[in-house]
């Protein structure tokens, strides 16, 4: 999973993506401070793999992993190339969802490029640049097709659906606060629409906020009502608190987040919303060689799971054996769970389930 950061200059972008990824981008108070994207490669934290290497003491461990791209900051104008417009484009065109800081703290001595505090502002100027790009991917588009359907009539409903999607844009909303059937999603397929990319909006407050007054925070409201009016994810976030804990070991950051009254990291909860957002799960390998997460979109079947590990295993698919993460656990060994018919044999068209333990039986 590959999830782009993107947001205005001086919104804590930087220092967001620093503090989640230790990757060490430069951070400073001025406008395009980013202009190549970092990258920052980290482990998907999951218990139950752990508990897997515990019980298989395994030669080698690899956890999923989520890579974030911390992409240059946007003024208005870049959908024609102003500031650092096509370069910002272009690297958001390859990831696979969107976090979006939103600036939702007031502070005097950090700048704001358009010198005040307004969250459905800043959404609007990036929303805007990337709708402005997708209205000429689709005026294209329709203009390719109007001249197909001369020969073809069956085109007349894809016609009317760009036209209606085109009229969308042109409001000034996004593609994704535009209702699509499958089938007309399958239209787009070849025309990737940067304002079609899922998106968490990730509101950055103050550290008093974030503990004591998240919910009276107008800021953080507008960022809501934003995302709920185009079924995006949302959660609010301390850059500066993240900052804080990135350096601690495992036992002092949960003491630390404890004693804010927190459950889990930043970190942790973006993996989360960005699993959820994309429909992704994880399937599970174990044995002495290897103990190993795998991220497969829901819904997947057994034959495509395996082509993710080698595509000789897709090709030559005979069966999944298959338990449960917890019932495994609760056998307390592969041999237990077998004793007690809990290891299924799956076909073809099994849908692999979240923290589904697989050995893949193949012939090629």
């Amino acid at each position: 999973m590959k999830l782009g950061m993107v947001g205005l200059p001086n919104v804590g972008k930087s220092t967001l993506f620093n503090a989640l990824t230790n990757a060490g981008a430069e951070s400073a108070n001025y406008p395009f401070c980013t202009i190549e994207p970092n990258v920052g490669i980290v482990s998907v934290p999951d218990e139950r793999l752990e508990k897997l290497r515990d019980m298989y003491n395994p030669v080698k461990f690899t956890p999923a992993v989520l890579e974030f791209v911390d992409i240059a900051g946007l003024v208005k104008g870049a959908s024609k190339g102003e500031g650092l417009g096509n370069k910002f484009l272009s690297n958001i065109r390859e990831v696979d969802a969107v976090v979006h800081v939103v600036r939702c703290f007031e502070d005097d001595n950090i700048v704001h490029v358009d010198g005040s505090i307004n969250p459905a502002r800043d959404i609007e100027t990036i929303d805007l640049e990337l709708i402005f790009s997708d209205v000429e991917l689709i005026e294209r588009k329709l203009d390719r097709t109007k001249k197909a359907m001369k020969g073809d009539k069956s085109l007349a409903s894809a016609v009317d659906f760009l036209e209606r999607l085109k009229a969308h844009l042109e409001e000034g909303r996004p593609a994704r606060a535009f209702e699509m059937t499958g089938e007309e999603l399958e239209l787009l397929r070849e025309t990737p629409l940067l304002s079609l990319k899922p998106v968490i909006y990730a509101a950055n407050m103050s550290e008093d906020d974030f503990i004591n007054n998240i919910d009276s925070n107008p800021h953080y409201k507008a960022v809501c009502d934003i995302a709920q009016s185009e079924g995006s994810a949302v959660f609010p976030i301390c850059a500066q608190i993240e900052a804080e804990i990135a350096d601690m070991n495992d036992e002092d950051k949960a003491m630390f987040l404890g004693e804010l009254g927190l459950e889990t990291s930043g970190l942790n909860r973006i993996i989360k919303e960005g699993y959820a957002l994309l429909g992704l799960i994880s399937f599970l390998t174990a044995g002495e060689p290897e103990v190993r997460a795998w991220t497969i979109k829901k819904g997947t079947k057994a034959p495509q799971a395996a082509g993710k590990i080698h595509t000789d295993f897709e090709k030559g698919f005979i069966r999944a054996e298959v338990v449960s993460f917890d019932d495994l656990m609760k056998c307390g060994s592969m041999t237990g769970a077998k004793e007690k018919g809990l290891v299924r044999l799956e076909g073809k068209d099994y849908d692999m389930q979240d923290g589904d333990i697989v050995l893949f039986r193949f012939n090629v």
